[in-house]
């Protein structure tokens, strides 16, 4: 059965899927995204993340090409006319289609593109698994905070993550602290047992896992605080790890080649892993 796609109003093959050379998204980032991950046949904190993607929108100005309604009913015969029990599902809505120019029209029809992706299962063997990562200066726009498809510098740390054997880079701004990694928010457990991670502002995206995770510790009368945090805490904590709705938690075993604690996953990342996958097979709604 071929991959369908959803580009501006139609259903389409994935593979023939195209969007206009002077979509503003193509040529300018113009735009916005959101990735919703789908395990078991359902989606994960949906509504969140759809509220992020209303914050996003408004602060680019773009409107919603479609109610909310009529949006989410999008969403769900995308995935299901795909047939995706586990994986995730790429939103992305750009300001659309203009002659080029840096300054843009007030009345252009948004574009919108939807597609899934099918993964295996995470369960507690996979999901135990310590990765690698290394630091990279943060040399990201101020407004991180907009979950936008302008990912160049992020694009460029990954891969520089990718060939040092690592899984992940975790950005460092000028003051020598960890803001984020390219694609999930970065967690460190100290020597007391204190989770942290960075509180919100413009430097790093309101994770939609990390919000979920915070509830979760919360619930798991676990102490935690939102501050940020240096690399060099950060190489000298005890437990490491980072999430994101691809991801989900990640245990990080090793900064920069630095052994991070005993260089093994450790029993507060453990209960992260087993709450929050317990928490996306009970707390969200089928499709």
């Amino acid at each position: 059965m071929p991959r369908v796609a959803y580009v501006n109003g139609r259903y389409v093959q994935h593979i023939s899927a195209t969007v206009h050379i002077e979509d503003r998204g193509f040529q300018f980032a113009d735009g916005v995204y959101e990735v919703v991950s789908i395990r078991k046949q359902r989606l994960i904190d949906l509504e969140m993340h759809l509220d992020r993607l209303n914050r996003s929108l408004l602060e680019l100005q773009v409107p919603w090409p479609t109610s909310r309604r009529v949006f989410r009913f999008i969403l769900k015969e995308v995935i299901q006319r795909n047939r995706v029990a586990n994986g995730s599902v790429y939103i992305q809505i750009t300001r659309g289609v203009a002659n080029r120019d840096f300054a843009y029209s007030k009345n252009l029809k948004p574009s919108i593109i939807i597609y899934t992706r099918k993964t295996r299962q995470d369960t507690l063997e996979t999901a135990n698994v310590g990765y690698k990562v290394i630091s990279k200066p943060d040399i990201r726009w101020k407004r991180c905070d907009i979950k936008t498809v302008s990912l160049l510098p992020a694009v460029m740390a990954k891969q520089a993550a990718v060939e040092a054997g690592a899984v992940e880079a975790w950005l460092v701004n000028k003051q020598g602290m960890v803001t984020e990694g390219t694609s999930s928010n970065a967690w460190i457990v100290t020597l007391n047992d204190e989770l942290i991670t960075r509180h919100v502002d413009n430097e790093i995206l309101s994770g939609v896992t990390r919000n979920s995770v915070l509830k979760l510790a919360q619930k798991l009368n676990l102490v935690f605080v939102e501050r940020a945090f240096s690399l060099n805490e950060a190489i000298h904590a005890k437990e490491a790890f980072c999430t994101s709705s691809t991801a989900l938690v990640k245990p990080v075993i090793e900064i920069d080649n630095k052994k991070i604690g005993k260089g093994k996953v450790g029993p507060i990342t453990k209960i992260l892993i087993e709450n929050y996958l317990s928490y996306m097979d009970t707390h969200h709604e089928a499709y």
